[in-house]
């Protein structure tokens, strides 16, 4: 048995050839992600009316600098909209296309310097408007406009009174605020459209939703809204509140599954809610070790059965056009990612309409597997192991990924990075360790406190399991991860040294006291259900000498294995300062660290030439310390 050739990194993190389609309201034209420039831009191609592609694809964006990461049609299909940030700042302005110029003409809508927009959607039977939270006036405060598409025009509709308030519209222009109360708990409340008084409708108590309620969605009438409410239970079940009553009425459950969370924290995940143009709800996703969907609409129903014959994968990207007859949808697979198809319901045809990555062989790709881990004091971890392909699975070099969040999961599906170091030669465990989203609340709950404690020793135990198990040799062990993850690495190397050869810490907290202090001023106010809440408060002197206690930057010498850093220069969530600090300490004691620093990036590495260039540079680094190919 050998291993596969080597797939070099420009394969696996190079540029996808198409990626993220969606269909026009009209159903006549798909849009999707591809090169231009060597960035990401939106194109787009008409399809023929059996839903293939017709005529020559074309270009609508021209952003040279930053790949664009997602877009919108409008129910106008002349416009689609899209976010954009500045070398990873995370202040998304809202861009629109015309898509009856000769020329990509993208529009700034929201020119304000510093301010971002988190939210947009269609206003509530106000055609060819939508409503956007912005902070143009006060960089800490959210307030809720109406956007006239084709004009530009900004209308306030609400302004927040402070800090951690947003506002939705319900039925005919009611409006809404979402809040915490001083308490740290999930209101919702009505205002009174005469006196501008707000009146509670629902309270949720914040210590359930670390990060918040989610998701919160109005019903297409204004007169409800979905969320999901762990109210009464371990498990996140689907509910609709009355907006005039808040009484709550179940809409769906799965038994041991919560609704699909991941795009709370990672909005390129496919939201919980499948819906159609019209917002009417058609299904319901669940997440456990692979993903279920629940049709809650007959026609969707139907539609489903035949979407989920065209791949074994788990359905992702859903979009269809106002009839619901025309579809294209998107599909995880740990190991043909992103396989897109047309679907038509009238006729019962389909047909693939592209593979992203056409040059990665499936067979060559190591399966993903879902496994469960036993930690020390019996919690049960939901886990991934992926195993190199042609080499049998003994005694061998091992890369432990961290998930980020830590509020976040690992999901079944492709991911380049395991891919990558399988291909080397490294089986590959990703942990849902405690405090991870999705598993219920007791098993987030458990990590309360936990930060350098029960968390890093779940990490441990996965890693004793796998040796245990035969497939990893406890010699030669890496432990990776980013955010939450690199904080993770670097404890990893600071806490137990002599468990991990190597450590790997991309955009990760060296000093958990300063990386709340430099919070940006419109996110501390949730901060108080989860890092107030698991961490501590560093304003508090007993507090902040526990976070001291718990950060890597206390224990500094006692890093003796190879670290390597990674940071983004306009990281708003992980300062550089985190990365800087925990650098210098470390190499002040002649310990072995490299540091990579990207000036266009944040918390997220997002241009193709840094991916390939920090992969690269983590690849010939695991090489040398773990003896992988």
């Amino acid at each position: 048995m050998a291993l596969p050739a080597r797939i070099s990194v420009e394969d696996f993190f190079g540029a996808p050839e198409r990626a993220g389609a969606t269909i026009s309201p009209d159903g006549t034209r798909i849009a999707y992600l591809a090169p231009w420039k060597d960035r990401l831009n939106v194109w787009v191609q008409d399809l023929d009316p059996a839903g293939g592609f017709d005529g020559e694809p074309r270009c609508v964006t021209a952003d040279e600098t930053r790949s664009v990461q997602s877009y919108q049609w409008t129910d106008d299909p002349r416009w689609l909209l899209y976010l954009q940030d500045s070398g990873g700042d995370e202040n998304w302005h809202l861009f629109r296309v015309d898509l009856d110029a000769a020329e990509p003409t993208a529009v700034d809508l929201t020119p304000f310097p510093g301010a971002r927009v988190v939210d947009f959607e269609p206003s509530r039977g106000r055609p060819g408007r939508m409503t956007v939270s912005l902070n143009a006036r006060d960089a800490a405060e959210f307030d809720l406009h109406e956007l006239d598409v084709a004009t530009g025009e900004l209308t306030m509709l609400a302004q927040s009174s402070g800090a951690g308030e947003a506002w939705f519209q319900g039925r005919e222009g009611e409006l809404f605020s979402i809040s915490l109360t001083a308490e740290g708990d999930f209101e919702v409340s009505r205002r009174d459209p005469e006196t501008g008084d707000l009146h509670p409708v629902l309270v949720h108590e914040g210590a359930d939703y670390p990060v918040g309620v989610f998701p919160t969605q109005v019903t297409p009438d204004g007169t409800g809204m979905w969320i999901g409410s762990s109210r009464g239970t371990d498990r996140t079940r689907l509910v609709r509140v009355d907006l005039s009553t808040g009484e709550e009425t179940e809409v769906d459950s799965h038994p041991s599954f919560d609704i699909d969370l991941r795009s709370q924290v990672f909005p390129t995940f496919p939201p919980p809610l499948i819906r159609d143009r019209r917002g009417e709800l058609l299904g319901v996703r669940y997440t456990g070790g692979r993903q279920v969907v629940h049709a809650l609409d007959p026609h969707f129903a139907e539609v489903l059965a035949e979407l989920e014959k065209l791949s074994e994968g788990d359905l992702s990207a859903v979009s269809c056009d106002d009839s619901g007859r025309r579809w294209v949808v998107g599909f995880t697979h740990d190991r043909d990612p992103g396989v897109t198809w047309f679907y038509d319901h009238s006729t019962g045809e389909s047909r693939l309409l592209f593979r992203p990555h056409p040059h990665l062989d499936p067979e060559a790709m190591a399966p993903m597997t879902p496994v469960t881990i036993t930690a020390r004091d019996g919690l049960e971890m939901p886990s991934y192991l992926t195993l190199p392909v042609g080499v049998e699975p003994e005694n061998l070099p091992m890369v432990l990924m961290v998930h980020g969040g830590p509020w976040a999961r690992d999901n079944w599906g492709f991911n380049g990075s395991a891919q990558l170091w399988a291909n080397r030669g490294y089986a590959v465990l990703q942990v849902n360790f405690r405090g991870s989203s999705g598993f219920g609340k007791a098993h987030m709950k458990a990590a309360i406190g936990e930060f350098a404690g029960k968390m890093h020793d779940d990490l441990i135990d996965a890693v004793d399991w796998a040796a245990a198990q035969g497939y990893a040799d406890p010699e030669r062990v890496a432990i990776l991860g980013g955010s939450y993850g690199g904080y993770a690495a670097l404890v990893g190397a600071a806490f137990t040294p002599d468990r991990f050869a190597a450590a790997v810490d991309v955009v990760g907290i060296s000093d958990l006291a300063n990386f709340m202090r430099t919070q940006p001023a419109f996110v501390r106010p949730s901060l108080v259900n989860n890092w107030y809440r698991y961490v501590g408060d560093p304003a508090v002197p007993e507090q902040e000498a526990d976070m001291l206690a718990r950060s890597p930057i206390s224990r500094v010498d006692r890093i003796t294995a190879p670290l390597m850093v990674v940071q983004g220069a306009n990281d708003a969530r992980v300062v550089k300062a985190e990365s800087d600090n925990i650098v210098a300490s470390v190499r002040e004691r002649g310990v072995d660290v490299e540091y990579l620093v990207f000036d266009d990036e944040g918390h997220a590495i997002v241009n193709t030439e840094n991916l390939i260039t920090m992969f690269g540079a983590i690849d010939r680094f695991l090489s040398r310390h773990l003896g992988g190919r």
